[in-house]
């Protein structure tokens, strides 16, 4: 057995175990990640391996807890922008996730804005198994009908419910049903919301891949996309998380914003 150095670090109490492959070559079953997962052992929402720079960008591969590889992770992303920052004495960062390329900025001692990029609307670009207005749609789930989903792709798949209190559903027994329903092709994130008033939102967030989390940085953005394009909202919002709050800027160019506190930086050893 082999003992590695790692890093956790948090965004809102959503946790990440981040390890440093740019020199060297470190393998982990999917099995094994799991494994690391449990919160047990180290426990984590995601694991995020930075692999080596190309021309000034630093690709990461991400993976949630149940093993399975992602292409995004907003929070996570903030706090490996961070990590590098520090490494590299740079207050300005550019990550490359499979489909996007993240600029990341540290504003102040542990706040780190990330321009996400720009949402997609399509229902073949979410995608969805079906032709159906993906700002519109009806689940059937345990007997009840959950109407308004608004669907979206911000690097990864979201489905949003507007509600008068997020906190009234189980998302424990919701979450994996919807997550997992036929309409996804690649599963879903899925977000119960609360509109406190035009710059305000309240959040519920199942992860797909990762469960119930204390804050999602790709479902603050899906959520405040979607307050927007319903005039719920203004184009800049707090998305209010259990630990705090992330804020939303949502551009005329199109493009998100995502600001918010990230943790110190924590060395930990991991046995592979």
């Amino acid at each position: 057995m082999a003992t590695i150095n790692a890093y956790k670090m948090d965004g809102l109490g959503n946790d990440f175990i981040i390890i440093d492959r740019r020199g060297n070559s470190i393998n982990l079953s999917k099995e094994k990640i799991i494994e690391l997962g449990n919160r047990a052992n180290i426990g984590f929402d995601q694991i995020i391996f930075i692999e080596k720079e190309k021309g000034n960008i630093y690709p990461i591969t991400i993976y949630n807890s149940d093993g399975g590889e992602i292409s995004a992770c907003g929070n996570g992303s903030r706090c490996v922008a961070y990590l590098l920052g520090k490494n590299l004495n740079s207050k300005e960062i550019k990550l490359k996730t499979s489909n996007r390329i993240l600029n990341a900025k540290i504003i102040s001692n542990f706040d780190v804005e990330l321009e996400m990029g720009k949402p997609l609307f399509g229902f073949d670009e979410i995608p969805l198994s079906k032709t159906i207005n993906p700002g519109d749609v009806t689940l059937n789930i345990n007997g009840k009908t959950f109407n308004g989903g608004f669907c979206v792709n911000v690097g990864n798949p979201h489905i949003i419910f507007f509600v008068k209190n997020c906190f009234e559903y189980d998302l424990n027994i919701l979450g994996p049903k919807i997550e997992n329903h036929e309409l996804f092709l690649e599963k879903t994130n899925v977000t119960f919301a609360q509109v406190d008033n035009v710059n305000n939102i309240t959040v519920n967030v199942w992860e797909r891949g990762a469960g119930l989390t204390k804050a999602c940085g790709t479902a603050a953005c899906a959520t405040a996309v979607a307050a927007y394009v319903n005039k719920l909202t203004d184009s800049n919002v707090n998305v209010k998380f259990k630990e705090g709050i992330l804020k939303i800027k949502y551009d005329e160019n199109k493009n998100i914003f995502m600001t918010g506190p990230v943790s110190e930086i924590k060395n930990i050893k991991i046995d592979i």
